[in-house]
């Protein structure tokens, strides 16, 4: 059995994951509420937070498992990329369970992570394939080969999707998380009411800069009445060229690459436009979207392990190659 914790932004999670890949608990709670009075994420709220949540969240997944740390054979943990701050919150945490208890530690990058969320069961996907990781820091096209890692086709020049979401709701004057209040939103609105740039750019890399200022620069030509009326076509028409850009440098890649099948993880995943876009994909199931310690604990498995007592000195990262 395997524990994973995951600290990486402003989730705190732990689940218990049995070697072939069931999910026994998955226990995620999350800080959305705290963070929506800053319109986003304060990276010193966060680690506070997991501070005061990681071992609640950890018994009480131990709880819904029926289990104890006597089942534990092997501690998991994001060791990065995120929020530095929050991901040593786990990070340590997971190094005293696993020291304390003479078992050894599997540090987990978080976007492998992700994509191992599709290795669960009782419905896994069975690399190889071609994955879009679409989420509020990464937008990313990724080979995957094999269960134990994947090679970056194409990433994001600036904004992540999750992140021009968030931007975009913010200029409509929507909630946090503003990826779900836009999807919302968008169900009320007429798609092709406004046009939106999708940037074209070399290679299978995406960018959303453009696409955030030109609804800045709607919102102010509309006016503040206006806007009131218009707000869900808006959201609507700026859902779309999200999702069109993802789509069709996803449907880029697949050709290039010859690859036969596609899937979708990360938090952008859960947007219904997308899912409906994508109807043939392998979709990582909606409460694996967002981040989790269920995906975590799934990579661990792919991972070769840190023998007791190796893993003290341990760091995390804020920032990886892809």
């Amino acid at each position: 059995m395997i524990l994973g914790l995951e600290t990486s932004c402003d989730e705190t999670a732990a689940a218990l994951v049995t070697e072939d890949g069931y999910i026994l608990a998955n226990v995620v709670s999350s800080q959305a509420e705290l963070h929506a009075r800053y319109g986003g994420i304060v990276p010193e709220v966060a680690s506070r937070r997991h501070l005061e949540l990681i071992t609640p969240v950890i018994r009480e997944t131990l709880d819904e498992a029926r289990s104890s740390l006597d089942d534990v054979e092997r501690v998991a943990v994001t060791r990065g990329p995120g929020l530095i701050g929050a991901l040593l919150v786990g990070l340590s945490a997971a190094k005293a369970l696993a020291w304390a208890r003479g078992l050894p530690l599997v540090p987990v990058d978080h976007l492998h992570g992700h994509v191992a969320s599709l290795f669960l069961q009782p419905d896994p996907a069975e690399p190889p394939f071609l994955c879009l990781l679409a989420s509020g820091g990464h937008t990313l096209l990724l080979d995957v080969p094999d269960h134990h890692g994947f090679r970056v086709l194409g990433t994001t020049l600036d904004d992540a999707a999750g992140e021009a979401f968030d931007k975009g709701a913010r200029l409509l004057g929507l909630g946090y998380p503003g990826g779900a209040e836009i999807d919302r939103l968008a169900r009320e609105g007429d798609p092709e009411a406004f046009e939106f740039p999708v940037a074209r750019v070399p290679g299978l890399d995406f960018s959303f800069s453009g696409l955030k200022t030109a609804l800045l620069y709607k919102v102010r030509e509309l006016g503040a009445d206006e806007l009131e009326r218009r707000r869900a076509d808006l959201a609507a028409s700026y859902q779309r060229a999200i999702v069109r850009a993802l789509v069709e440098r996803t449907e880029a890649a697949a050709e290039q690459t010859s690859a036969e099948r596609i899937a979708v993880v990360g938090g952008v995943a859960a947007n219904s436009e997308l899912r409906a876009s994508l109807p043939r994909a392998a979709l990582a199931p909606l409460e694996l979207c967002t981040d989790n310690a269920a995906m975590i604990a799934s990579a661990a498995r792919y991972v070769e392990e840190i023998p007791f007592a190796r893993y003290l000195a341990l760091d995390a990262y804020a920032s990886s190659a892809a």
